[in-house]
């Protein structure tokens, strides 16, 4: 199987950049619990479907990355991005010393307000984000994200998640088995890359463990491509960065 994606960087569309926070929740004998949100079937990209918080990276968090005066200001907007959008949908404040101060965070993001204004002298350790995946579709419909996929600890103290009940009709914790199993029953609906994050993380039994194969893994960026095997097409992503499955037919993939 080929390593790499056969999609020449000038051959891709436009796309929205985005970042989205894969929170994980340790259980003693059990597997981790994932932060999960099912999207309003009213939305135009990935609607009813199942996926991590996140959205696309705004101005304000560029602002914020140079306030904080990040070397790498773009990798710092992403998480920062990661952080807002996840609070915004699921009350839960990655980075925060005080994670019981995400309720008034939250309210004052609903009101218009950027997250350095939000944050009101809070500060943000953008460091507990790690790095997992980066993925940028090759699709030519209305939206295509190429999105930044991290890595968090659920932070202890913090409020349980609750439903923004605008972009999201659902929040749950759930483990990536669990999540494929009830899409394998028909109950959830998985985009492609959230199928194949999700087949990854089943091979952890712990957030150190994800942490450990993320770091030891280039974060390479993922263009899914199309082949032909055995008479059938398939969408295809390398088979040297962590994923246990590396192709699906295009007929069973939802891609958006």
């Amino acid at each position: 199987m080929p390593s790499g994606s056969p999609i020449d960087d000038a051959a891709l569309p436009a796309a929205i950049p985005a970042a989205t926070l894969i929170v994980m929740r340790d259980r003693a004998g059990a597997a981790p619990e994932l932060l999960l949100v099912e999207r309003s079937p009213r939305l135009a990209f990935a609607a009813g479907a199942t996926v991590f918080p996140g959205g696309r990276i705004d101005p304000g968090d560029h602002a914020l990355a140079a306030t904080l005066g990040a070397r790498d200001r773009d990798g710092a907007a992403a998480r920062i991005a990661a952080v807002r959008e996840t609070i915004e949908e699921t009350g839960v404040a990655i980075g925060l010393a005080d994670p019981s101060r995400v309720a008034a965070i939250r309210e004052r993001l609903r009101a218009g307000a950027p997250l350095a204004a939000a944050l009101d002298g809070a500060a943000l350790d953008l460091e507990r984000l790690v790095p997992f995946a980066h993925w940028r579709p090759a699709e030519r419909h209305a939206r295509v994200f190429d999105t930044l996929f991290y890595l968090a600890r659920w932070p202890e103290g913090a409020p349980e998640p609750t439903v923004d009940a605008t972009e999201n009709v659902r929040v749950e914790w759930a483990s990536a088995r669990a999540t494929l199993d009830a899409a394998a029953r028909g109950t959830r609906t998985l985009i492609f890359p959230t199928r194949r994050n999700l087949e990854r993380l089943a091979q952890f039994a712990s957030h150190d463990e994800a942490v450990a194969q993320a770091r030891a893994t280039p974060l390479r960026r993922i263009t899914p491509w199309i082949e032909t095997r055995a008479g059938v097409d398939h969408l295809c992503i390398p088979d040297d960065l962590g994923y246990p499955v590396t192709a699906e037919p295009v007929d069973a993939a939802r891609r958006g």
